[in-house]
């Protein structure tokens, strides 16, 4: 029986994917073969020997230490496109608390409890929370993966221009985008050309403050920036800098820091874009039905360290072999194959950086002696059989 460990609270309509038969599921199990994880971070906890697997429920896996998961040969999942509607619609939210000064005056309106004549004195105040409009504006989307694709449609639907920037586009995504969304040529262009812009991508060494003094000072006066990303991809003092002298009229981020809350023109939201109950219902069902792939038949898909490798299994027994991406490992993999006697019936290989996954249908259950001999060869990290 296989061990689930949860680290966060899971939704129950993704732990009732693992079958009571094969797993034991909770918060207290130890030696766990794989672990479910929403928010806590991982860095500091020690991983026991028999961990096959983690599965972050969402898309970021900025809590989990993927370097040392894979010296380890421990497969890290998220869910990609999960929560993208729920981020999408808290991004249009922003859009328009950006374009209007909503929460200044539902703030406003706070003060004059217990005052006569309210309906008066908001008709008298009003003025000074007047805003603008979507619609004609233009709006600059970097990153358009599952939930930039998505909120750049929603805002060409509510009347915005929509420029596009991601240096990593896959066909499928372009394919999704509205037509009449132009995909600009660099972030510089987008910079220079929006009135609005949003940030979907991941925190990496590339994308670390991204938004700074030095791409601000490129963007039109009174620009709006949100960010429902990652806190990493603004320098919180240039932006509180370009706040001061007007640059910027207003920054919208779903990750508060000591930096941004308290600060003038920044509008702190509780890292809400994921929080929706129908978010977590489908991350939690996504990353359970990865796990309870891979660690019955190997199969990886939604990995951010290993490729996404899959293979019927057809065959009396099947063996998974983590490896390093270097000349000659599939040669050697199969020769030590052949050198046991062992008949291949069907083999699905693929790599991802410096690390390759080798998934082989054997028409007999592999032997001890041949599962070691696997493991001898140089470049192999682990060695699994089903």
């Amino acid at each position: 029986m296989k061990k689930i460990k949860l680290m966060n609270k899971i939704a129950k309509v993704g732990t009732d994917n693992f079958s009571p038969e094969k797993y034991e599921v909770s918060d207290a199990v130890e030696n766990a073969d794989a672990i479910m994880v929403r928010s806590a971070a991982l860095h500091e906890m020690e991983f026991n020997p028999e961990l096959e697997a983690i599965a972050r429920c969402g898309a970021g896996v900025n809590n989990i230490p993927v370097e040392k998961c894979t010296e380890n040969g421990v497969v890290v999942f998220n869910t990609p496109g999960a929560n993208a509607n729920g981020v999408k619609e808290l991004a249009i939210c922003a859009l328009i608390l950006a374009a209007r000064d909503v929460v200044g005056g539902i703030d406003w309106v706070k003060t004059l409890e217990g005052q006569e004549g309210v309906a008066k004195l908001v008709e008298k105040g009003k003025g000074a929370f007047v805003g603008g409009e979507l619609v004609g504006k233009t709006l600059g989307v970097i990153g358009l993966g599952a939930i930039g694709g998505m909120v750049a449609n929603a805002a060409n639907a509510l009347g915005m221009n929509v420029i596009g920037y991601d240096p990593y586009l896959t066909a499928n995504a372009a394919w999704n985008l509205a037509p009449s969304i132009k995909q600009a040529s660099s972030y510089d262009e987008i910079y220079k050309k929006c009135d609005y812009i949003s940030l979907h991508v991941p925190a990496t060494p590339t994308t670390k403050n991204m938004i700074c003094e030095k791409s601000i000072a490129m963007m039109k006066n009174g620009v709006k920036i949100i960010n429902l990303a990652r806190a990493d991809l603004v320098c919180a003092d240039d932006i509180k800098a370009a706040l001061e002298n007007k640059k910027v009229s207003v920054y919208i981020t779903d990750f508060p820091t000591e930096a941004t809350v308290g600060a003038k023109g920044i509008i702190n939201i509780p890292h809400l874009g994921a929080s929706t109950l129908e978010s977590e219902d489908k991350c939690a069902v996504m990353a359970a039905k990865q796990l309870d792939e891979y660690l019955q038949t190997g199969n990886i898909k939604n990995s951010v360290n290993f490729p996404n490798v899959s293979l019927p299994h057809t065959g009396a027994g099947r063996v998974a072999v983590m490896h390093k991406n270097i000349p000659n490992m599939l040669s050697q993999i199969t020769q030590a194959f052949s050198s046991k006697g062992v008949n291949i019936e069907n083999l699905a290989n693929g790599s991802k950086g410096d690390m390759a996954y080798t998934i082989v249908e054997i028409t007999d259950a592999p032997s001890a002696a041949f599962v070691d001999a696997v493991k001898a060869i140089d470049g192999v990290i682990k060695v699994k059989t089903y």
